[in-house]
């Protein structure tokens, strides 16, 4: 059955790694389960008796035949549950993708009827949410959009009505309620990059088919205040924790932390937060997390044992005689779990937990033995089973893998100390010679511990190889602060977060506060902790045979002891741990445009160096290019030092993300148009104002700034585009020019100044192809072959414009958008090779 089943996950893994869906997947389903049930009675039916107690049975002289069997009969149970979990997952793909909006759709108005599906995100200037369709006008939906609400920006006049008045704030929405909304609609679409968080896969996940705004022209007006169903229930509750927590914590800085313990909602954890807790190795515990499942379950089944075992609830009767207390707390627990994991809103680790209390309680109702192993891989399929997406995101790996780790180095160990009485020297031997002392407080003390510290050293050495291959870093100082994180939250602040926001006021508020100031202790500590040099140990994502050969060392070094030499496992981290980011050879250049929405981000590498233009767009408070697109993609490469940085000028589509980007890696220097006053300028090592002739080289690369000129500095009415630093690279023959923002009289003005140095092989479009820009005269003098537009899906400025780009195409440059292909890159020496991420990593569900 285990190989069945991580055949099931395998196949499901696999499946999401195709650029297009199987044929039919049904039938094709089909047609695997009728095989496996054949192939499954024929085993059967063809299985020889057991001869294993008869002397000198066969098995006894070929044992190595029998092993070969069983493996082969093991391999092709796994394929056939491979076949299954590839056309089963294909089969909810297909269903999952056919409620679509239609492409001549986009960008309409639509009147919709329906319910609030989800818990809303509030941030500032809006909130987000899932909204249930049950009528659309004046075209069909698909069943479930996700929607912005955005405070209107155009203030009311004075004399403007009370109701504009009111428009002019975001209504607060509450889940289960019924709206009829007028809404602007796209197709789910998000940024492309290698590394990078997959939007577009985590909306289908969602079963989310179309995105859009709520539109304030128009009458949109709540209908009905609640709309029973389970799940609209359920969100309801969790709303009102959320908002019991929020207004008895208004204005402490761990509120979020104290609302994701309580009801999973991590959304109102601010970004500066998780980077603490992710170097510190204990953002596993700011969630609902499995241990904390488990935790409140089994507490809740011990409470419901020892009151019907003492006939509590029904005086004078004999309850346990009735049903035995052991089932009836295990169905307690099991109902605990179910509605903690439903306010956690059903995340991995919770469905895990959920599944594995799930067997284990059937397991004793059925008076049925279960193997371990067995409760693990049945939750892994059964998790798979009802979403096979979930093989896609990190927690799925690290929630199995670390119960894995648990179990194969705990699980079957003999005890290194016997709890049985010492024979006396001359003792007679008698019927008691053997019983067993019973222990001392002190001892199950010891042994407590002494087991919780075997647990935390081989989740921190068997998950090295997955969290560097998932996350490319590990937590150094993890075991530290999981030391005492772990009892803290767990013990403490979970519980009093629970009780405090299910406890009336008078009560509850003051154990929340108590929690609240845990945390904030907790986070002093694991602050501390994060500004250790040694506190995180990073390095590229690992190849495929690194992982592999560091994943045999790791099982090497957790086997039972007496193994042979076990330390040499570590010597299989080596090349996990000490690889380098990889570079261009010495003479050539590779520039990544990524996809950042509507902004402008490129790194330039060369053998040596490495330099980043423009830093991305600001999206929403906590939310960049810096922190979602480039610091990711740098973490991931293993790349932790900038020689240096260009932001261009000001606009926040190009230096939003240079203070996330400048507190993720180090960088020398930074060139920029902006003011010493800037916040960026203060924040930069080394800033200096970028000037028309600086020139510098590495690695037999040249690099040339030709704009601005020193003298545009000191007038005032200049615009920031006019200022944008503009680059020319030269590698290998073959010319790079990245000129920022600049309009037309910039682009004259470089023509007339540089004039023949401006010809270019790769050309950065200028403005993201606006109006404004690519004048023919300076087309003309570049003569691009390439030309790349770093521009957003649908942007609300209609970049690029048509006839700009009929320039390019007049002068057979070759385009490339970054909202089409994603991600650019480019390999530039004596030949130029183009790579878009998009093709090279195609998925069923980019653009369908």
């Amino acid at each position: 059955m285990r190989a069945a089943i991580f055949g099931f996950v395998g196949g499901a893994a696999w499946l999401h790694q195709q650029a297009d869906l199987p044929a039919h997947p049904w039938a094709a389903l089909a047609v695997v389960v009728l095989g496996s049930a054949l192939v499954l009675g024929l085993s059967l039916a063809g299985d020889p008796a057991d001869t294993r107690d008869a002397p000198n049975a066969a098995w006894r002289r070929n044992w190595w035949l029998g092993l070969a069997r069983a493996a082969v009969r093991a391999a092709c149970v796994g394929v056939l549950g491979g076949l299954l979990g590839f056309y089963w997952a294909a089969a909810l793909a297909q269903r999952a993708l056919e409620p679509q909006l239609a492409k001549a759709d986009e960008g309409g108005d639509f009147i919709v009827v329906g319910t609030i599906d989800n818990l809303p995100y509030v941030f500032d200037g809006g909130l987000r949410f899932n909204f249930a369709v049950e009528s659309a006008e004046p075209a069909q939906l698909p069943p479930k959009i996700a929607l912005s609400w955005y405070a209107n920006t155009r203030a009311p006049s004075v004399a403007a009505s009370a109701s504009a008045q009111e428009q002019a704030a975001v209504p607060q929405v509450l889940p289960g309620e019924r709206w009829r909304l007028k809404v602007r609609l796209q197709r789910p679409h998000g940024n492309a990059n290698p590394y990078g968080f997959d939007y577009e896969l985590w909306l289908l996940e969602q079963g989310v088919r179309a995105t859009g705004y709520v539109r304030y022209e128009g009458k949109n007006e709540k209908l009905d205040s609640f709309v029973f169903t389970p799940m609209n229930a359920v969100e309801r509750a969790r709303a009102a924790l959320r908002g019991k927590i929020q207004r008895a914590l208004e204005g402490r800085p761990y509120a979020g932390v104290i609302v994701a313990l309580a009801i999973g909602d991590q959304r109102g954890i601010p970004q500066s937060d998780w980077q603490i807790f992710n170097r510190t190795g204990i953002s596993h515990l700011i969630s609902i997390s499995g241990l904390h499942i488990t935790m409140i379950a089994g507490m809740v089944a011990l409470l419901a044992t020892w009151l019907w075992r003492r006939s509590f609830f029904v005086r004078g009767a004999a309850l346990p005689l009735i049903l035995p207390a052991q089932k009836l707390g295990a169905a307690v627990g099991m109902t605990a779990a179910l509605i903690y994991v439903a306010l956690a809103g059903f995340g991995i680790p919770a469905q895990r937990t959920l599944y594995m209390l799930s067997v284990i309680a059937a397991a004793l109702w059925l008076d049925r033995l279960t193997s371990i192993t067995h409760v693990l891989a049945l939750a892994a399929g059964i998790t798979v089973l009802f979403d096979p997406w979930a093989v896609m995101w990190p927690g799925f790996w690290l929630s199995f893998g670390a119960v894995g780790v648990i179990l194969y180095a705990s699980v079957g160990r003999p005890e290194r100390h016997s709890s049985k009485r010492p024979q006396i020297p001359g003792e007679p031997v008698g019927p008691h010679a053997n019983r067993a002392i019973p222990l001392t407080r002190r001892d199950r003390l010891l042994r407590g511990l002494r087991g919780a510290a075997v647990t935390q050293y081989a989740v921190t050495i068997g998950l090295v190889p997955l969290s560097m291959l998932l996350f490319a870093q590990i937590s150094v100082i993890s075991p530290l602060a999981n030391t005492f994180a772990i009892p803290l939250v767990s013990l403490l602040v979970t519980p009093l977060a629970l009780a405090g926001s299910v406890l009336p006021d008078p009560l509850g508020v003051p154990l929340l506060l108590l929690a609240h100031e845990l945390v904030r202790g907790l986070a002093a500590a694991l602050t501390w902790c994060s500004a250790r040099p040694f506190a995180v140990w990073s390095a590229p994502v690992p190849a495929g045979w690194m992982f592999a050969w560091a994943l045999a060392g790791t099982l090497w070094m957790l086997a039972p002891r007496g193994w042979p030499m076990r330390w040499l496992g570590a010597a299989t981290w080596y090349p996990l741990l000490a690889a380098q980011p990889t570079s261009p050879p010495p003479g050539e250049l590779r520039v990544i445009a990524f996809d950042v929405g509507q902004g402008m981000a490129l790194l330039l590498e060369t053998a040596s160096h490495r330099l980043l233009y423009d830093t991305g767009p600001y999206y929403s408070p906590g939310a960049n290019g810096g922190n979602r697109v480039i610091a990711p993609y740098l973490r991931a490469r293993g790349i932790n030092r900038l020689d240096g940085i260009i932001v261009t000028h000001g606009d926040a589509d190009h230096s939003g993300g240079a203070l996330s980007v400048m507190e993720s890696v180090k960088a020398d220097w930074m060139l920029s148009s902006l003011s010493e006053r800037h916040p960026i300028a203060q924040a930069a090592p080394n800033h200096r104002h970028c000037v028309a002739g600086q020139r510098w080289s590495w690695d037999g690369v040249s690099f040339e700034i030709l704009h601005p000129t020193a003298e545009s500095y000191g007038i005032p009415s200049l615009k920031p585009n006019a200022r944008g630093c503009t680059l020319m690279v030269r590698a290998g023959g073959n010319g790079v020019l990245l000129p920022a923002d600049i309009e037309a009289a910039q682009e004259a003005e470089l023509v007339a100044r540089a004039g023949p140095q401006l010809r270019a092989e790769v050309l950065l479009a200028p403005h993201h192809g606006s109006g404004t820009s690519s004048t023919h005269a300076f087309l003309q003098a570049v003569q691009p072959q390439h030309a790349i537009f770093q521009l957003g899906y649908r942007n609300r400025y209609r970049h690029p414009r048509a006839d700009v780009v009929e320039r390019y195409r007049r002068i057979d440059t070759s385009i490339y958008r970054t909202d089409d292909a994603g991600a650019i890159e480019f390999k530039l020496g004596l030949n130029i090779t183009v790579t878009k991420y998009r093709q090279y990593h195609a998925r069923y569900w980019y653009g369908k």
